[in-house]
């Protein structure tokens, strides 16, 4: 078992025609911008593409991407479990785009905001409304005191158990036929 390679982004964007991009997060992120020519498989869905991925990397090197570079590194970590080398993008499309490389949006998807900020929204909105109803139900206040210590694990462990659960709802999910449609583009290439 190879650990996957961080790839700096001025690294990766020099090799970028050769490698098979796949991007990691989910399908909202992804049609809101993602690499040239990246493939979109959600972490959560990355186990049933493992075959596709296996011929993928026998024919040439996978990179894998996410946001900000921790779910491509989950992602690195269970391919090299299965065989299948990889390397990560260091600090995710935030990075590449910081360094001046180009994002590109699916045409007609609608845009999903990035986790990171329907987390922020939702865990905001929690706390002022635990807050707001505070005065009139005492509970509620423990509302406000479970995300901050939500948030404050979430930055300890590096884990985020809100992301996991907004990844759950419609608009983050993927639909079947687009696993399938980069399932068979992957085997194509």
């Amino acid at each position: 078992m190879t650990p996957p390679t961080d790839l700096a982004p001025a690294q990766a964007a020099a090799r970028l025609d050769r490698y098979t991009v796949i991007d990691v997060r989910s399908p909202g992120e992804y049609a809101s911008g993602h690499l040239p020519g990246a493939h979109n498989i959600p972490l959560g869905d990355l186990h049933h593409a493992l075959p596709e991925l296996k011929a993928a990397a026998a024919r040439g090197e996978l990179l894998m991407v996410c946001a900000s570079g921790n779910r491509s590194a989950t992602a690195g970590t269970e391919l090299a479990a299965a065989d299948i080398p990889a390397a990560t993008l260091a600090g995710g499309t935030t990075a590449w785009a910081a360094e001046g490389h180009p994002l590109q949006p699916s045409e007609g998807a609608p845009t999903a905001w990035a986790m990171d900020r329907q987390v922020r929204l939702a865990a905001g909105s929690l706390v002022v409304l635990g807050l707001a109803a505070g005065p009139r139900f005492r509970a509620a206040r423990w509302l406000a005191a479970g995300v901050g210590a939500g948030l404050v694990y979430s930055a300890l462990t590096n884990t985020c158990g809100m992301a996991a659960v907004l990844a759950r709802l419609p608009h983050n999910r993927p639909r079947a036929a687009d696993l399938s449609t980069t399932l068979e583009a992957l085997q194509q290439q």
